[in-house]
């Protein structure tokens, strides 16, 4: 069976190279995606405290969600929760429906979980629900030929309760479909580690299971591939599907996809999965992926005059270095940029240093230690994560 596989795998891999192409507006719309956006969901991911499913942080955790929509601009009328209970937990999934226009009554899924268990999880799931959040943010107003769903599911951690409920109650009712599925693409722990080597990303396949959908599953997961190579700096690495919300879903016959961080932290489950433990600058580089590959998913349009594009924080292009650093550490600011503030605050908020158009700046009195960045310039904002190590 596996050499069957690695053959159909090639098959698809060569059809998929030559079928996609790259599209400036895709990746226009990919280098949207924020650093300090990306940078500041995870703190508030973490903030949002231990969001075992049913609990008070859970919930707030959900509206938390559901604010940021709103603050996007979706409507009401794009905003459902799904409620499930199961033993004497009750919990809800979030769903925002962005219509297609030539095939409003087929949905591509993007979707994560924003559940955890033991610490606050910000990589598993604080990174892909943050990606989830950017890639909505961004796409609200692109036309897209098929339908999207966003989808935050509850209780995966205690079986992919939420997930189940959805596949099984929402997009199946007594049995027969209410509505088709292109694609699921789920997004679970891509916060990777500081330390680790965060240049590849896992691109997962169904392999298991239902054999009627492996082919489609591995053709999609090679369009994933060649999206993230199109659309990010990331190297990809072929992986299977496991134990993550696409599985009630393929159960289902539902063709699945997904990313996964390639070089495991080991902190998910554990209270060391903290913001302190992730890398922003990978969930960033994974969020433009996923980005690119959603609008091919969904055939989003290919003119960036179709719409109004989002203009880009000329901010978010600079470049703060050495990571860690020792002595000094060098910003580099766009040229555009005349006047700045520089502040560098501790874990806790407490500010520690503050300068003026300094680009670079003695950091050999700071204790070492994981720090945040922000830079301020005419109302503008970007924030980057460093450490000090002397």
């Amino acid at each position: 069976m596996k050499k069957i596989t690695t053959l159909l795998l090639v098959s698809l891999s060569a059809y998929s190279f030559q079928a996609q192409s790259f599209i400036q507006a895709y990746k226009s719309r990919a280098d949207q995606v924020s650093q300090t956006n990306i940078t500041n969901m995870l703190q508030d991911f973490q903030n949002l405290g231990v969001k075992t499913t049913g609990s008070a942080a859970n919930t707030n955790t959900l509206n938390w969600l559901k604010a940021k929509y709103q603050s996007y601009g979706y409507t009401a009328s794009q905003v459902t929760e799904d409620p499930f209970t199961f033993g004497n937990v009750s919990s809800k999934n979030l769903i925002i429906t962005k219509t297609g226009t030539l095939y409003p009554n087929i949905y591509v899924i993007i979707c994560g979980h924003y559940d955890t268990i033991t610490g606050p999880g910000v990589s598993d799931n604080g990174s892909g629900t943050s990606i989830i959040l950017e890639a909505a943010r961004i796409l609200k107003d692109i036309p897209t030929e098929y339908s999207v769903k966003f989808i935050h599911f509850s209780g995966e951690e205690q079986g992919l309760q939420g997930s189940a409920h959805y596949a099984d109650n929402v997009v199946f009712q007594n049995n027969v479909r209410q509505f088709d599925i292109r694609v699921v693409f789920n997004i679970d722990q891509v916060g990777g580690k500081l330390g680790n080597t965060n240049n590849a990303i896992k691109c997962e396949s169904d392999q298991s299971g239902l054999s009627s959908n492996n082919a489609q599953s591995l053709s999609f997961t090679q369009q994933l591939a060649t999206c993230t190579g199109l659309y990010s700096p990331l190297q990809t690495v072929m992986s299977n599907a496991y134990s993550s919300d696409y599985i009630p879903f393929e159960q289902n016959g539902d063709v699945i996809t997904g990313f996964y961080e390639n070089v495991r932290s080991y902190n998910e489950h554990t209270v060391n999965d903290t913001f302190t433990n992730v890398d922003p600058a990978y969930v960033y580089n994974v969020g433009k992926a996923a980005v690119g590959a959603l609008q091919h998913f969904a055939t989003a349009s290919t003119s960036q005059l179709a719409t109004e594009e989002v203009k880009q924080n000329v901010l978010e292009s600079i470049k703060v270095y050495p990571n860690p650093a020792k002595d000094y550490l060098q910003v580099e600011v766009p040229k555009e940029i005349k006047n700045f503030r520089l502040e560098i605050s501790d874990m806790n908020g407490r500010l520690v240093l503050n300068r003026e158009n300094e680009t670079k700046v003695n950091v050999s009195g700071l204790l070492n230690g994981t720090y945040l960045v922000t830079l301020r310039s005419d109302g503008k904002t970007a924030v980057r994560k460093v450490i000090v190590a002397n």
